[in-house]
């Protein structure tokens, strides 16, 4: 079996190879490629990575290369971790939009659609490139805008499956909670990337007891911490929110925190620059424990999961996804993704049937499908006038001053990755 990671010189990628060791027998890898166009990074971090598959025992030979086409040909399975423009592009898609009294972040929001842009074309390429050398290549995205990055492959007829780690985050952070092994835990899952609520946490599976309210009873402060918001919100809506809904349910008051703090993008921009001293030091062979600051927990056990179930190797009967919606959520277009529960075997995902949703969450799904359409044309197409009205359509913005304000900010800040601009 090979499989390659484009955007394999990552400071995420130790955590990756981390997973593909210990979890061998689900996925037994005999050829790696980390594929990345900065070659300083990819040879740290493929030595890590070597020295990682060694001190584990893992047999598989770890290649690293420059070369896409290379790289793919080939590949049973192809993982797609991109940041276009890095953590400078970052840096600037959470701050910019703070001058207008807007939401700076990297996934959602203005900062949001400008990655989008930034990465939708460079994505598709790459997905032709894999298609080229072998039309039946898996393509796992977890590259962000997850959900929009996902539609655009799944639109172009590639085989493609999103993948996020806050599913599986909080699977984890509830079994233990609950003092029960993560695989006992089946979240009611719903919504799109970055937008997603657990309407309930079963035990067993899908048929199991809904044990949501004796959660958040017994452990209500716990969940309410680590989302970084009140207790009551969490209590009035009887759900677990994303932490991602803070930027819809506390706008205001979040814009006010990052005005007062250096930029997220800042502070990781550091922490990888520490990073990679560590990964080229000779001596060190497991991920270190800072690489759990970084983001990205438990990304890798998501992933061999998910592709041990595409590659025909087993994985579990059930698995958080972005895939298309087809009738799921009846309220969206069938080709709109989703991020949901499905079960996923080597024809793709089908998504679980999803009780009728509270308008409370089915109206904000709704509008925000509105605006991922909206943000894939305008990455498809570009155009100044697609740029905003995407803006004016997401309901972090939503005002005609402030997306035109927004777009002219977007656009001279990304006109090097914009062809059209």
């Amino acid at each position: 079996m090979k499989l390659a990671v484009v955007g394999g010189g990552s400071t995420y990628t130790p955590e990756l190879i981390d997973g593909f060791a210990r979890l061998r027998d689900s996925l037994p890898i005999e050829e790696l490629v980390l594929v990345d166009p900065a070659a300083d990074r990819l040879e740290l971090v493929g030595g890590l990575a070597r020295r990682i598959f060694a001190k584990q025992g893992h047999p598989g030979v770890i290649r690293t290369t420059s070369d896409v086409d290379a790289g793919v040909a080939d590949a049973d399975a192809v993982l797609l971790q991109l940041r276009v423009g890095g953590q400078a592009a970052r840096n600037q898609d959470e701050t910019w939009p703070l001058e207008c009294g807007c939401v700076g972040q990297e996934t959602t929001g203005a900062g949001g659609l400008a990655k989008a842009l930034r990465t939708v074309p460079v994505v598709l390429d790459i997905a032709e490139r894999v298609r080229r050398t072998n039309p039946n290549a898996w393509i796992i995205d977890f590259t962000n805008p997850v959900g929009i990055v996902t539609r655009a492959l799944l639109q172009a007829g590639h085989k493609a499956v999103g993948l996020c780690n806050v599913a599986i985050g909080f699977q984890r952070k509830f079994a233990k909670l609950l003092d029960v092994a993560p695989t006992e835990v089946h979240l009611d899952h719903v919504g799109l990337n970055h937008l997603t609520w657990e309407t309930g946490v079963r035990l067993g599976g899908p048929g199991g007891d809904d044990i949501l309210p004796r959660l958040l009873a017994e452990h209500g402060d716990a969940v309410a911490a680590d989302l970084r918001m009140p207790r009551e919100i969490v209590d009035r809506l009887g759900v677990v929110p994303s932490y991602y809904l803070r930027y819809f349910y506390q706008h205001d008051a979040v814009v006010e925190e990052m005005r007062t703090k250096p930029s997220r993008a800042s502070e990781v921009a550091a922490m990888e620059q520490e990073l990679l001293q560590m990964y080229g030091d000779p001596a060190l062979d497991e991920k270190p424990e800072l690489l759990a600051k970084r983001g990205g927990a438990f990304y890798s056990e998501a992933a061999v999961d998910l592709a041990a179930s595409l590659l025909g190797n087993g994985g579990s009967p059930y698995q958080v996804v972005n895939t298309v919606n087809n009738g799921t959520l009846p309220f969206l277009p069938d080709d709109a993704v989703i991020e949901v529960q499905a079960t996923v075997d080597g024809k793709g995902a089908k998504p679980l049937a999803v009780p009728k949703l509270d308008p409370l969450y089915a109206g904000l799904i709704a509008h925000v499908t509105g605006y991922e359409d909206l943000a894939l044309q305008a990455a498809l197409h570009g155009g100044r006038d697609r740029v905003f009205k995407a803006l004016l359509a997401h309901p972090l913005v939503g005002q005609y001053t402030y997306a035109e304000q927004l777009t002219d900010r977007l656009i001279a800040h990304n006109r090097e990755h914009l062809a059209w601009a």
